[in-house]
């Protein structure tokens, strides 16, 4: 075949001209392909851009509404400010340790017990501050102490990108859900979000119905995402490992994701397994106790008495006498209880002063008309009984028939049943699911009046758990349910039943039981059952047992000092005034720790007739007691006490005049009058522990004087001591909680494993080698592998530990005692000590 010269000329250079155009073209189409994913890309970011802004408005509002005087004031416009009790630091060994102030070198870690730390001021995180590691968190607490406005707060602070929370924090989502709003256990661990998606989209925009899951993915699995989970301190522990089960599904999908819950300090099932930090909520220390009072004064009269509603009624009671008698008989109550005293008495409604009378004001407030009382506590009772404190409304409905008048029995039989056998109805993707709610009868007006809350799939709770241990600890003051009780499985709202019960009927046979199942290490029961003092009746039979048994944990010398701090910390919530009597006479004893334990006990009580006790005990040989008395002194904050901690500031010794300054800075009167006064004195001493003092002092013109004193000071210790100083204020949110690392990933344990001649391999616990640690010579090694030795809880593992927690040295044995509380929380069963040998 002959080729045509011609044609082959023409099509070589057409050829050529193409490929010559595609060429110089291929830029164009590059960057046409970029200009259109970009396109795509803004459609994207606009798209998700809505439904984030949506999203968190959502959050913001349903935040601000989560608190119990929301009917009449925003969360922001009533919120003294959540604060979380600073751990003790984990020790690296190699890196520099952050300085301890003389609070926390002398009072006792007791995140059970935070009343004791209040009354100190002792070292906390705030909430932005305590997510500034990497650590996903567990906030623990009393019920009524603000965990869900602990919650709350920290959604909206993120709804709103709020300049508190710091670098990546700001730009986080929050995702706020109670545990009742999550369909658990899930089907397909693989969708972990599914239930969060299900969640988020009752309350979403119908638009953003179908963008929600593309939205939920991108920000879990970007980092961004913020999952804060109410109510997990309120269910039993097999509702518990459901919910740590999607906790662990969750953080494997998504590892990037921040996770806060909340937890009571004796029920953490499955959280310190996964690696979440316990952190203890501060409760109110008088001065914000008398803030808030005040605080709720002045936003009454400025908005709820301008209510028309309000301007008939009772004669107006001058604010300045309610708050007189509001502040003088708060003694050791929970913000829970302080609001509802302050609002009943604002109000006008109060039944009385005391703890029941209160919450039984707020009940009689809210509960349906014509609901009779006892429906109410019966259904609570049931509730509490089956261990079901997410309960199924039409479970309730069985439980109050009987209360029901006949056309309230009429509607509920002829409203439409579903039964727990039915198949559910098949729901097309992205469709929003009217969640059916018990609208009739009884269980109808309670959910109509606030009193109960209504979830998605046939779920219900009250309002809040005080609320309803409250009510079932009425109704079985009628019946003989004890053993009912002491079977079931322990969680909060069992003890919290009890606690009611104990405050309203005889529980002398609960009590015997309690302290039978009660051992060491921990006590559990006996300190669970402690908490009943304050309310019951002070001729109660069983209260002599109680107190007998939390003196001989307190006066035990073998005992670690966290423990018996318990017992003293109860004692002295106990509001009881053999108490203090018992606290004077235990601190002329000749035992240094159960005299620094008494001084602290006298002076959280703030009792005036100790200060002639407690001024004999500054000289004793211990520097612990002698700080422990200035604190107590300040706490008790008479003249003649304050006399004594300022005498001392100027005549003692360096060490115990910066226990005297930094005691003052929890006195805002005289305290810090005499730390002003005392910068300006030519003596270096006396201003070097000033400067100290002014360091825990927590506003702006204490600031001020230790930066001018940084600079100015004309000598170099004093100086030095202002930088020291401002540097450790500055980083407080450093010494937040963080993951641990890996042990192989760790410099100084792969260090102390060459030297044992061993390796350590990647993904391994390495055991063995933390076990050789925990016997170095070197201190901060021993302490350092304490923390790890908690994700491998074996016997012999434990065993160990207990030869710590049963040495002479206190940092030992007290850091032993923290971890093993840790594994008691989080449900390992700990062996008596006695098997090992320890008595």
């Amino acid at each position: 075949m002959l080729i045509d010269p011609l044609s082959f000329f023409v099509g070589f250079i057409t050829a050529s001209i193409f490929w010559w155009l595609m060429a110089k073209a291929r830029p164009m189409w590059a960057e046409m392909r970029e200009g259109l994913k970009d396109r795509q890309e803004v459609v994207q970011a606009r798209k998700t851009s809505s439904v984030e802004e949506n999203h968190r408005r959502i959050t913001l509002r349903r935040a601000q509404g989560m608190h119990l005087a929301a009917p009449l004031f925003a969360l922001d416009e009533i919120l003294q400010e959540p604060l979380l009790i600073a751990p003790p630091q984990i020790v690296d060994p190699g890196s520099p340790q952050p300085s301890e102030d003389v609070i926390s070198q002398t009072l006792p870690y007791l995140p059970a017990w935070p009343e004791i730390a209040a009354a100190y001021y002792a070292p906390t995180f705030t909430l932005s501050q305590a997510i500034s590691g990497n650590a996903n968190i567990v906030i623990i607490g009393q019920p009524g102490t603000g965990k869900t406005v602990a919650l709350a707060h920290l959604a909206s602070l993120a709804a709103n990108r709020s300049e508190q929370l710091t670098g990546a924090l700001q730009d986080m989502v929050p995702f706020l859900v109670h545990v009742a709003d999550l369909n658990l256990p899930i089907s397909d661990p693989k969708n972990a979000l599914a239930p969060i998606i299900n969640a988020a989209a009752e309350h979403a925009p119908l638009l953003d119905l179908n963008r929600l899951p593309v939205f939920f993915e991108n920000t879990f699995k970007s980092g961004a995402a913020l999952l804060l989970v109410d109510g997990f301190d309120e269910i039993p522990s097999e509702a518990q490992q459901a919910v740590t089960d999607y906790f662990k599904a969750l953080i494997k999908g998504y590892p990037k994701t921040r996770i806060v819950t909340t937890g009571a300090p004796e029920y953490l099932d499955g959280l310190i397994s996964l690696g979440f930090a316990p952190l203890a909520l501060m409760t109110w220390s008088a001065l914000q106790s008398d803030k808030f009072i005040e605080h709720w004064g002045n936003l009454w009269s400025q908005t709820v008495e301008m209510e028309t509603w309000a301007q008939t009624g009772s004669e107006k009671i001058d604010p300045l006498i309610l708050n007189t008698w509001l502040k003088s008989s708060n003694a050791n109550l929970s913000p829970l209880e302080l609001t509802l005293k302050t609002w009943g008495a604002y109000a006008g409604d109060i039944l009385g002063p005391h703890v029941l009378e209160v919450i039984a004001t707020h009940i009689r407030r809210i509960v349906p008309a014509n609901t009779p009382l006892a429906a109410l506590e019966t259904l609570a009772m049931q509730m509490m009984l089956s261990a079901q404190p997410v309960f199924d409304p039409r479970k309730a409905r069985d439980w109050v028939k009987s209360f029901e008048s006949p056309d309230e029995k009429t509607e509920s039989e002829s409203a439409p049943e579903t039964t727990e056998d039915a198949k559910p109805k098949k729901v097309k993707k992205n469709e929003r699911v009217i969640v059916p709610t018990t609208s009739s009868g009884v269980i109808g007006k309670m959910a109509a009046s606030g009193l109960l809350i209504a979830y998605p799939n046939n779920k219900m709770r009250f309002s809040h758990s005080v609320f309803a241990a409250y009510l079932a600890g009425r109704a079985l003051t009628n019946y003989n349910a004890d053993e009912t009780l002491l079977k079931q499985p322990d969680w909060s709202g069992k003890y919290l039943t009890m606690r009611y019960l104990a405050a309203q009927g005889d529980v002398s046979n609960l009590v015997q039981a309690l302290l039978e199942f009660s051992s060491m290490p921990m006590q559990r029961p006996l300190f669970a059952a402690a908490r009943w003092l304050r309310d019951a009746p002070r001729n109660a039979p069983w209260r002599g047992k109680l107190f007998g048994a939390l003196a001989s944990i307190l006066q035990t010398e073998s005992l670690p000092l966290n423990l018996r701090g318990q017992a003293m910390a109860a004692f002295v919530f106990s509001n009881d005034p053999s108490a203090l009597a018992l606290f004077r006479q235990l601190s002329t004893m000749p035992s240094f720790e159960l005299v620094q334990l008494a001084v602290l006990g006298s002076g959280a009580a703030r009792d005036s007739k100790s200060v002639e006790v407690l001024t004999r005990a500054i000289d004793a040989p211990s520097l612990s007691v002698r700080r422990a008395v200035c604190m107590a002194l300040v706490s008790i904050g008479t003249n003649e006490s304050l006399e004594v901690v300022a005498h001392t500031l100027l005549n003692g010794d360096e060490d115990i005049r910066r226990a005297a300054a930094e005691a003052l800075a929890n006195d805002p009167q005289e305290g810090y009058a005499m730390l002003r006064d005392g910068i300006t004195i030519s003596d270096i001493l006396l201003r070097r522990s000033v400067v100290y003092g002014l360091g825990r002092v927590n506003e702006p013109w204490a600031n001020e004087i230790l930066q001018k004193v940084q600079i100015e000071d004309d000598q170099w210790v004093v100086r030095n001591a202002a930088t020291e100083v401002l540097d450790a204020n500055a980083n407080a949110g450093m010494n937040a909680p963080r993951k641990l690392k890996a042990p192989s990933e760790s410099p100084w344990l792969v260090e102390f494993a060459a030297k044992q001649g061993m390796g350590i391999s990647p993904g391994t616990p390495a055991t063995d080698i933390l076990l050789q640690g925990l016997k170095s010579e070197d201190v901060n090694i021993r302490l350092a592998v304490l923390p790890y030795l908690k994700y491998t809880p074996s016997e012999n593992v434990i065993a160990e530990m207990y030869s710590v927690m049963y040495s002479d040295d206190m940092e030992l044995r007290e850091a032993a005692f923290n971890i093993l509380w840790e594994l008691s929380a989080a449900g390992v069963k700990l062996p008596n000590p006695v098997q090992y040998g320890y008595n």
